[in-house]
């Protein structure tokens, strides 16, 4: 791994939180343990990182975990992480241990009636698709040209956006509009009272990670990787930094653990 090391900072920051008696360490997908790619069937994670979550899942009092914006199945199927890691797709929608919700009638009456106008929005335009998902549709310009983008961005915006029961959630040239109310701070929430954590690190790339750095408090660490204006504490330029971050947690961890345990 050619990263360079953690600033020192970010280095002691590692250090200190390594030390909490029960650690939950969570993670985006893409952007921060895979590269972004123009094909997000193709969003390969870094060897490094993998190796370092489930090594992390597998030390006593140490909870890993990812929560993407990608529905759950393609989460898991993409990672290959194994059960010991928490999987959340969806921005929360769903869990691991199945849907944070179950959609009512009214909700997958509306979530009909949303594919059918985004699919008539967004026609054949070149480089713009839908991602279907069990309770939400994102529309990704990633591959369209700017100005095509930002068109169908505006169309979508002033459009069913705006219907009520409908939940925005925008990203990196993406949009995403679901029928049940998603906040990947509250899904880390949700997972840190779940495994009576007292401290969490999370690492995420995009705006949709800023809800669960501004959850960060006490001696939880956030990581933000890539440039940008953001509610956490720490910045990494890149996923090869943030894979070196992981690694050094896990090496401190596990060497703390073997004292106390020991």
């Amino acid at each position: 791994m050619t990263a360079a090391p953690l600033p020192e900072p970010l280095r002691q920051a590692v250090d200190r939180v390594a030390r909490t008696p029960r650690l939950l360490v969570v993670c985006d997908y893409d952007g921060t343990l895979a590269p972004i790619v123009e094909d997000p069937a193709h969003a390969v994670p870094r060897p490094e990182s993998m190796a370092a979550l489930r090594a992390l899942a597998d030390l006593p009092e140490t909870t890993a975990g990812v929560i993407s914006g990608r529905a759950l199945r393609d989460l898991a199927a993409l990672s290959g992480l194994p059960a010991e890691v928490h999987l959340i797709g969806s921005h929360g929608a769903e869990l691991d241990a199945g849907f944070a919700q179950a959609l009512d009638d009214a909700a997958r009456s509306l979530r009909g009636r949303l594919q059918a106008d985004l699919e008539a929005l967004i026609g054949q335009t070149p480089g713009v698709f839908l991602e279907l998902k069990p309770a939400s549709i994102a529309v990704h310009v990633r591959r369209a040209e700017a100005a095509v983008g930002k068109s169908v961005l505006e169309a979508v915006r002033s459009g069913p956006a705006r219907w009520d029961g409908v939940h925005v959630t925008e990203g990196k040239e993406v949009i995403e509009l679901a029928v049940v109310e998603t906040d990947k701070g509250a899904a880390l929430e949700l997972l840190r009272r779940r495994v009576d954590a007292t401290a969490a690190v999370f690492v995420g790339d995009d705006v949709t990670d800023e809800k669960a750095f501004a959850r960060m408090a006490g001696p939880d660490v956030g990581v933000k990787v890539g440039s940008g204006t953001t509610l956490a504490e720490f910045s990494v330029p890149d996923t090869g930094d943030a894979a070196v971050m992981l690694a050094d947690l896990l090496t401190e961890r596990r060497n703390w653990l073997a004292g106390e345990l020991g």
